[in-house]
């Protein structure tokens, strides 16, 4: 199931494939906090030794940790418990990240990859045979502070007979850095993506057949070829390390090369990525 296939209103949270909170179900929140504010900062400023002030550093985010505080439980009476486990199995302990998708206005929901590390329950007399729990909350951690938006954008680009290839271009329409997923195809020598804005390349000095794939996940900071063999040590001198390869907000104007000689149309090097926010 896609990521946030479930959510349809203002007020909707899903979590995973299942789990729906908000409007229509039976799980409502009053206040989510963490999910506007801006994550935590490492600084690495230093102090200056010899003058007043510092010198700026590299500021790099901290995980960001969303919470579902003031939620209320909302059953027919004696069918709490029911609603109570669906919410357990949802958000028990994992060692791997899921889809935590926000809608909370008109605007196109944002997706976080999170877990839960936290949940909350209160168990009151008479609120399970009643069928209402007050105050239940959820704690999510995504160690990766960005969100993104929910549609994955493609573009590809292959090699012109002659002459330049056209540029290729990449819109991040957020105000984050993005990292894109890039998967060449062969037939082709030394395949380069170059970003003619930011300057950033990266380059492998590797040959491809026709049935080679080579795939770099920069956000992994990986480079396998035909999915089961790491090809992260053909990298050139030149190039850009893999999660450093980004791109920045607003559009990208990126080219697609190859070693030169002749040229095989079915070479090509294909670009997804989501558009990223803070």
């Amino acid at each position: 199931m896609a990521a946030g296939d479930r959510v349809a209103v203002a007020g909707h949270v899903q979590f995973g494939d299942e789990l729906l909170l908000g409007p229509g179900t039976a799980y409502r929140w009053r206040t989510l906090t963490g999910w506007e504010d801006s994550p935590g900062v490492d600084s690495g400023t230093v102090a200056r030794s010899d003058a007043h002030g510092a010198y700026p550093g590299r500021l790099l985010a901290q995980p960001r940790t969303i919470t579902l505080d003031d939620m209320v439980i909302r059953t027919e009476p004696r069918r709490m418990g029911a609603a109570v486990r669906t919410l357990r199995a949802a958000t028990a302990l994992r060692d791997d990240e899921q889809p935590l998708v926000v809608q909370l206005d008109d605007e196109p929901p944002l997706l976080s990859f999170a877990r839960c590390l936290r949940r909350s329950i209160p168990v009151g007399v008479g609120g399970y045979a009643i069928g209402l729990v007050q105050g239940a909350a959820l704690q999510f951690e995504a160690s990766d502070p960005r969100r993104y938006s929910l549609i994955e954008q493609q573009a590809e680009a292959r090699l012109p007979p002659s002459g330049l290839p056209p540029p290729l271009r990449a819109v991040n329409a957020g105000d984050a850095p993005a990292h894109p997923v890039i998967t060449v195809r062969g037939p082709l020598s030394l395949p380069s993506l170059t970003n003619t804005g930011t300057g950033q390349v990266i380059e492998y000095d590797i040959n491809l057949g026709a049935d080679d794939t080579l795939l770099v996940d920069t956000a992994a900071g990986t480079v396998t070829l035909n999915s089961n063999a790491s090809a992260l040590h053909t990298a050139t001198a030149r190039s850009t390390l893999e999660h450093l390869y980004t791109l920045p907000p607003g559009p990208s104007s990126l080219l697609f090369r190859a070693a030169p000689g002749p040229i095989d149309r079915r070479a090509s090097m294909g670009l997804r990525w989501r558009s990223a926010y803070w």
